[in-house]
């Protein structure tokens, strides 16, 4: 993993804690149903859980952003390692369901397919000092990138409790068995993150604050990225390949490699973003690469056959994610050094409580019978964020504005 120029060293610990954790994210997405299923627990309880963990880590998220100022970020960092470590522990150990309820809710389970942990508004703050303003928006990219291929392999790692049971393990022991490693990769964050130098050293030109000066543009910007978030709730990733087998009868196998080829694609637009933002800024880049992305969801909403349909998906996750490093690189830019860990929290946490209420409008869309329905209009809402974003921040002078 190659660090930018300009970037210190604790960048690279940083990155190799985003691929660890994202790792693990990527496997307990797939492994988390399926382990409380075989508990005992029924869909409803499924779905109570991860409403549970995406509930808990946007408070916590909250909270980080609200009063995390008061205590070093390095610290936050490892007691947020030490929560993940006790989260593995305590769900491969327990079997009721209450105290896996408290769990989820406390603890840094990410059933999702991004990144909505307390450690991503720390963690963003730090790199947002790691590097110069002119390699902030190559180091975002790297971020999530990094994020992006891990989970891709992590999800890989799904196939582990198979391989186990068919050597003889207990079918629970196995799932079990992934969630101490869980544990494992929880106590190495630990330590990976007491290398980061020490909040003396680090902080003490801009310590953190809460949000003062830039208050108006952060809160702006959490009800825009709420609007996106809605929209991609929309179609998450089970929806889309719901909608795949609905529409066009796609068998599991095919699903699997179109996933895999639109993964592939994203990761890649993630890298080519900081060169276009160098090119147009991020705003732009943000915008301009996004609404092709959200008409070409429409078109595959419309599309005759299943030829056209994934040529429009895979085109769209070629397109779709550049915005996500450079908005990252943007919410930094427009506010005041010490005000970027709490802007982080504030923008993570409506756009966390915002995608977690649109899947089940999603689902029941689908289950009407409006197969289109949902596609559209995530691609329509999308559309309306990015004339909205473009409009309101077009005039807004980031430091500096082409970085």
């Amino acid at each position: 993993m190659i660090v930018p120029a300009g970037v210190s060293p604790e960048a690279r610990l940083l990155l190799v804690g985003r691929a660890l954790r994202a790792f693990t994210d990527g496997y307990v997405a797939i492994l988390l149903p399926a382990y409380l299923l075989a508990l005992g627990f029924g869909k409803w309880g499924v779905g109570l859980i991860s409403t549970a963990t995406l509930l808990g880590s946007a408070l916590m998220t909250l909270a980080v952003g609200h009063w995390g100022h008061r205590h070093p970020q390095r610290r936050l960092l490892l007691v947020a390692a030490c929560l993940m470590a006790a989260t593995g522990a305590f769900t491969a150990g327990l079997s009721d369901f209450l105290p896996l309820l408290l769990v989820a809710f406390f603890g840094t389970m990410n059933p999702s397919s991004g990144d909505v942990s307390v450690f991503l508004p720390l963690e963003h703050a730090r790199l947002a000092d790691a590097a110069r303003d002119e390699t902030r928006t190559a180091l975002f990219a790297r971020y999530t990138f990094t994020g992006a291929l891990c989970a891709a392999i992590g999800a890989l790692a799904a196939a582990v409790p198979d391989i186990l049971t068919q050597a003889g393990v207990a079918s629970l022991e196995a799932l079990r068995a992934m969630f101490m490693l869980y544990c494992a990769t929880g106590v190495a964050i630990f330590f990976l993150y007491r290398r980061l130098p020490e909040p003396q050293a680090h902080e003490q030109a801009t310590p953190p604050a809460p949000l003062g000066p830039s208050r108006s543009i952060v809160v702006r910007l959490a009800a825009l990225f709420s609007l996106d978030a809605f929209a991609g709730g929309l179609v998450l990733n089970t929806l889309l390949a719901l909608w795949l087998f609905e529409r066009f009868g796609l068998s599991l196998a095919a699903a699997g490699h179109f996933f895999f080829w639109a993964g592939l694609l994203t990761a890649a637009s993630q890298l080519a973003a900081p060169w276009v933002a160098r090119r147009i800024g991020l705003l732009n880049t943000m915008v301009f690469t996004h609404i092709p992305a959200n008409v070409s969801m429409i078109l595959a909403a419309l599309a005759p056959s299943l030829e056209w349909a994934l040529a429009f998906l895979l085109l769209r996750s070629l397109l779709s994610q550049m915005d996500v490093p450079t908005r990252s690189a943007f919410v930094m830019a427009v506010v005041t050094p010490a005000e970027r860990a709490a802007a982080a929290s504030f923008t993570a946490v409506p756009r966390s409580l915002a995608a977690a209420a649109s899947p089940t409008l999603g689902g029941a869309l689908f289950a009407v019978g409006w197969l289109a329905a949902p596609l559209v209009a995530c691609g329509v809402l999308k559309i309306a964020y990015d004339l909205a974003i473009w409009r309101a921040f077009r005039k807004v002078k980031s430091a500096p504005p082409r970085q």
